[in-house]
């Protein structure tokens, strides 16, 4: 992430394509003395893939993560961290066969104008959700660095397609049941009916979205800047690095403008010495600012665009229209896929605003 306060920033630069060799991530800035192993980043991306098979694509990568470097004894060393994971269960078949034919909602299309038909179009190439891997290991290790300051990022499912979970969860909620069900809601019973939703639209033919909230806890106050580099501005540049992303909302988020100010503005009160609000529409987020309180957004997520329907799309080689039935292995919904990476993507800009704002030092102390 760019920054312009001291300097020090936690940046993080990914690779590789759907089908090509490896998924990898470099990761810059992150503090020596931060105890990391391999074990860490591969618990997060077993987090990545449902076990319910019925509502997932039928290619599943095991995911080894290799470690390349930053690394030694167990401890981060202050050196770039570079780790990187292999495609080994690709079939691109497929995408040869309709490498003219660009899937109506896909990349396809702007991508091979951008690149003058040169980029890797199999599985999407470098715009497949497939590159959320790269995010997923770099989100472990700025979550890793939050946590040693008591900051926490619970993403999880609240709706897919028309089944939304009618309850806010606690914090204690979200950890305990999120992971609970395939379709990581909190909500075991609605979770149950969300997967029933997937299954019936992939029967069809079709697909479904759905809609993901993240809750951040223990932010200190202060930690962003004004304007460009706001912290929620930056939030949702990071969010939207996630495929598939078309929206996001900070606390009551497009209600606001509906509300008077009356009642959208979150009254302060002091509680056991400390400034609260009483409320938290504006979702923990003022001026650009950390406010002190949970930040709180929603995520939309639309439907995977690569669907057995019949499209119609046209034949860039013949310049004339055709219909496109999409074939090969795709989810039919990639909201429980994107969980864990849209909770990645907040923890990595989070982290970088706390080491550019001065709360995390460039040498942990060990606990």
């Amino acid at each position: 992430m760019a920054g312009n306060s001291t300097g020090k920033e936690f940046t993080v630069t990914t690779f590789g394509e759907s089908h090509g060799k490896v998924v990898g991530v470099v990761v810059d800035g992150c503090p020596a003395g931060l105890p990391l192993s391999e074990g860490d980043f591969q618990m997060e991306l077993d987090r990545r893939i449902p076990s319910e098979p019925k509502i997932v694509s039928a290619r599943i990568e095991k995911d080894d993560v290799k470690v390349l470097s930053g690394i030694f004894n167990g401890l981060t060393t202050g050196a770039p961290i570079a780790v990187v994971v292999e495609n080994k269960e690709t079939d691109s078949s497929d995408y040869d066969a309709i490498k003219d034919l660009p899937r109506p909602g896909h990349s396809d299309y702007p991508a091979r104008i951008k690149y003058g038909g040169l980029n890797d179009y199999r599985g999407g190439g470098r715009f497949s959700g497939r590159v959320t891997v790269a995010l997923i290991m770099a989100g472990t290790i700025a979550k890793k660095i939050l946590s040693r300051f008591d900051v926490d990022v619970l993403a999880y499912t609240s709706a897919i397609g028309q089944i939304q979970a009618d309850k806010k969860f606690s914090a204690d909620e979200i950890r305990k049941n999120r992971y609970a069900t395939p379709t990581r809601c909190p909500d075991i019973s609605c979770g149950e009916k969300m997967e029933e939703a997937i299954v019936n639209a992939k029967k069809e033919g079709d697909s479904l979205g759905g809609i993901i909230e993240c809750l951040m806890l223990g932010m200190p106050v202060g930690v962003g800047e004004p304007l460009f580099d706001a912290l929620d501005a930056d939030l949702a540049k990071s969010v939207f690095a996630v495929p598939a992303v078309k929206g996001i909302e900070f606390g009551v988020g497009f209600e606001a403008a509906q509300m008077k100010g009356s009642q959208n503005n979150d009254a302060y009160q002091i509680e056991k010495g400390q400034v609260v609000s009483l409320t938290d529409n504006a979702g923990g987020v003022l001026g650009g600012l950390s406010s002190g309180m949970p930040i709180m957004i929603r995520v939309a997520i639309k439907p995977t665009p690569s669907i057995a329907k019949e499209q119609k799309t046209v034949n860039l080689k013949k310049m004339e229209n055709a219909v496109l039935s999409v074939k090969g292995r795709h989810d039919p919904c990639v909201v429980a896929k994107a969980v864990p990476a849209i909770e990645a993507a907040i923890a990595i800009t989070l982290a970088d605003h706390m080491i550019r704002a001065g709360f995390i030092p460039r040498v942990l102390k060990r606990q």
